[in-house]
């Protein structure tokens, strides 16, 4: 029997969620959970990965299990899985349902600040004010559509294309709830942008290597002309420094319905 877990998780204190020689990541993290509670070994393949400090609003994994799970297992995960993983759901779906190739739309934000802030310095990034998000937007508009994002794509991966569907890619001025902002943010005014970028497929460092480039339009070092020569070369070394990790988060995957068993 197939199943999918949906979670989420701070990746902080990870070194990307996929399992790695070098370091704890969420994938190793998660699996030695899930066989220790289940009491035997358990694979997960995530819907996507993440690098090192991205974070996830909403991830999900598929695993295959013999038998139905017990309604007590999510209780149980989120007793014995470290504060920066949460499982929220575990989902029966047909047997040849993927996490990763059965998605067919993939949200990622990424937020940024423009005054240092020691209480979010690991969910925003810090930027020096004078961004121009009107000429960041309008740059945004020329991802949209199918295109080949070479440039965008780290070097030397296994990836069979770099041919992507952007359908969304805009920055916008965010409120976030009283409770969630940080000290400082509670007395003063400082401004928060949100980034939000859909597409069918993200290759690796893709979001950051477009948050990068489009800083540079944002301070008038490249032109809207020059962003598309950047997505026309097709050519990494063309586009800009790619943005922090920790301003990124995955906050939403969809699937179609009829994979899931009701």
């Amino acid at each position: 029997m197939r199943y999918f877990v949906k979670f989420t998780y701070n990746g902080t204190p990870f070194h990307g969620s996929q399992t790695q020689p070098n370091g704890i990541t969420v994938q190793e993290t998660m699996e030695k959970t899930f066989s220790t509670i289940l009491r035997q070994p358990i694979a997960l393949t995530f819907a996507g990965r993440t690098d090192a400090g991205v974070h996830a609003v909403e991830m999900y994994a598929h695993f295959d299990y013999p038998s139905p799970l017990n309604s007590t297992l999510i209780a149980k995960l989120n007793s014995l899985l470290p504060p920066e993983i949460a499982v929220y759901d575990i989902l029966h779906v047909h047997d040849n349902a993927h996490a990763r190739f059965a998605a067919f739309w993939r949200t990622y934000h990424y937020r940024i600040i423009d005054h240092k802030d020691p209480f979010n310095m690991h969910f925003m990034t810090c930027v020096a004010p004078g961004l121009d998000y009107d000429k960041m937007n309008e740059a945004a508009q020329l991802l949209l559509g199918t295109h080949d994002f070479a440039s965008f794509c780290k070097v030397h991966t296994d990836v069979r294309t770099t041919i992507c569907t952007v359908t969304e890619a805009h920055w916008q001025p965010i409120s976030l709830s009283p409770i969630l902002l940080s000290p400082i943010h509670q007395l003063t005014d400082f401004p928060i942008h949100q980034f939000t970028i859909t597409a069918d497929r993200f290759l690796r460092n893709m979001v950051r290597a477009i948050v990068g480039t489009l800083f540079a339009v944002g301070r008038g070092k490249l032109s809207l002309t020059d962003f598309q020569a950047i997505i026309d070369a097709k050519n990494r070394c063309s586009a800009g420094q790619s943005a922090p990790s920790d301003g990124l988060y995955l906050v939403h995957v969809e699937y179609p319905k009829n994979i899931f068993i009701s």
